[in-house]
């Protein structure tokens, strides 16, 4: 249904200097389906979803994201290669470039939240030129209800200009796209791409910034589930490590995919209304809940599809980053309020481009303190522009493009989270086995499934000696048997059988690890710098 904007609407929206008289406020995603096959900007598959080509950019831009430095950011922020300073007068004069350029467009109004918890609910408004991005704001934000539309009160603003190109010498941005976040005046500016991410990240980043300091909540870029009696299970993991699909788990109700706060209470709330998940290689055998939550109201992204609207979701050609946003009720199993208590087991999911990491160990509080703040993954190809084969990477918090404050404050968070509820942490490697990339093969699905079972359901013990071995160069607890698992398949080493390559091989990583630490050593208690490898050569 459509709602007329309100004078109320119309006046905010004046504040912003928005006067374009062309504006839809609160379509149904119905209608912004209509709209956009309309206006020849996608195609509606044989499934009911809308697909669209989000264009030049088919991933997020780090390099092009600033905060704005100002009396609220300039002594909090921790500032560099992540998040990049701006100015504040430049952030002005390119908001009524933007604000002008809009003025002539027919625009896309909705009013949205994020946090399910409503002691932290955040009010959002998403102003989009394109109808489908604004699809997709209704996606993945928390939906008002009519009554609360009714004197709704937006706190922050998405201002989405995809087809604004910036002039880097004049408006002080890199290239001629741009994702500003400006806490002092509650915007988020993006222009210059269509890559639909960086609306609901730049949200993200903001409620990364705005819980530790204001609230005493822990932000996590998380996946959520929780299981029959209650307990909570969260899942850390960079993109590509198989967050949204192992959360997504038919014997437990999904809290959210991404991004959620951990209260002082022990409670632990999504951040969104929906999903955003990659879709290479997605198979109804594999994935049967994400795959059939791609119908009408979803929108996939950057996919091939044939005369008949078919999707061949192996098809990378446009790129590898493939994705389809939905609402979270589009899964059957979900938690409703998104909101999780008694939190048991935390996953740090890495997607191990070695090959070297166990499949599945144990962590003391201080591996974990040390894991979190390190973030290890691959980069694994097409989630950022470039880059076109894994590479190991390290992102603190498993997040830190999305981090504004220095990954101590987040780790001494969560070590303190975790000792008080007592939860058990997993490292997990969903990425190679058997040897490194190009060598070995990835981990297969079903078995990362029955490993992360087993440590929920409790099957893999209390630690001791009969139960685990200690890895010999990481120092983690090893699982010796695992149910439903081949016992080969939990030793990274037997599955080499190449002795001395996987240990030059492990100590090429482990030294990775120890060159990455050095920049948090002097924000890290002598504890946590005990978490990392034992060994780094022979």
């Amino acid at each position: 249904m459509s709602v007329s904007p309100s004078a109320n609407v119309i006046a905010s929206l004046e504040k912003l200097n928005l006067n374009s008289n062309n504006i839809h406020y609160q379509l149904s995603p119905e209608e912004l389906q209509d709209i956009t096959i309309d206006k020849g900007m996608g195609r509606e598959a044989s499934s009911g979803a809308l697909a669209v080509n989000t264009g030049e950019f088919t991933g997020r831009s780090p390099k092009d994201r600033f905060i704005v430095k100002d009396e609220i950011t300039k002594d909090k922020i921790w500032w560099g290669d992540i998040n990049i300073p701006f100015d504040s007068e430049k952030f002005d004069a390119l908001y009524d470039k933007v604000i002008a350029y809009l003025n002539t467009k027919e625009l896309f109004v909705r009013d949205s939240y994020a946090c399910a918890d409503a002691d932290y609910r955040l009010n959002i408004r998403v102003i989009n030129e394109y109808p489908w991005s604004n699809m997709f704001a209704y996606n993945m934000f928390l939906r008002p209800t009519e009554e609360e539309l009714e004197d709704f009160d937006p706190e922050w603003t998405v201002v989405n200009a995809p087809g604004f190109m910036a002039d880097p010498k004049e408006d002080g941005t890199r290239q001629h796209n741009f994702a500003i976040l400006n806490f002092g005046r509650k915007i988020a500016l993006i222009g210059g791409t269509g890559y639909t991410g960086e609306i609901k990240k730049g949200i993200f980043s903001a409620l990364n910034f705005i819980l530790p300091v204001y609230k005493e909540t822990l932000p996590m870029h998380c996946s959520a589930n929780v299981g029959e009696s209650g307990d909570t299970a969260i899942f850390f993991g960079l993109s590509g490590t198989g967050k949204t699909t192992l959360s997504t788990d038919p014997d437990r109700k999904l809290i959210g995919d991404d991004e959620h706060g951990w209260t002082p209470d022990n409670t632990v709330f999504n951040f969104e209304g929906g999903c955003y998940a990659k879709v290479i290689d997605l198979s109804k055998e594999k994935e049967p809940e994400i795959y059939g939550a791609i119908k009408k109201g979803a929108i996939l992204e950057n996919v091939v599809l044939d005369d008949n609207g078919e999707v061949d979701f192996t098809d990378t050609s446009i790129t590898q980053n493939t994705r389809v946003s939905y609402p979270i009720h589009h899964i059957d199993n979900i938690q409703w309020p998104s909101i999780g208590k008694n939190v048991k087991n935390i996953f740090f999911l890495t997607a191990d481009a070695f090959g070297v990491l166990p499949p599945i160990s144990k962590l003391t509080p201080a591996q974990a303190a040390y894991h979190f703040i390190s973030g290890y993954t691959a980069k694994v190809a097409g989630t950022e522009a470039g880059v076109v084969e894994p590479q190991p990477s390290f992102s603190a918090c498993f997040g830190a493009p999305f981090m504004p404050l220095h990954p101590a404050k987040y780790a001494e968070m969560l070590s303190k989270k975790m000792k008080e509820s007592g939860v058990d942490v997993w490292l997990v490697n969903t990425g190679w086995t058997g040897g490194p990339y190009g060598v070995g093969t990835r981990m297969e699905l079903k078995y990362t499934r029955a490993m992360i079972s087993a440590a929920l359901n409790g099957e893999l013990g209390l630690y001791n000696y009969e139960k685990y071995h200690i890895h010999s160069v990481f120092g983690v607890a090893q699982p010796r048997e695992c149910p439903g698992v081949p016992t080969k398949v939990l030793s990274p080493r037997a599955t080499w059988n190449n002795d001395e390559a996987y240990y030059k091989t492990a100590f090429k990583l482990t030294n990775a690890f120890r060159e990455n630490f050095k920049k948090f050593e002097e924000h890290a208690s002598e504890e946590i710098r005990r978490g990392g490898p034992q060994r780094y050569a022979f």
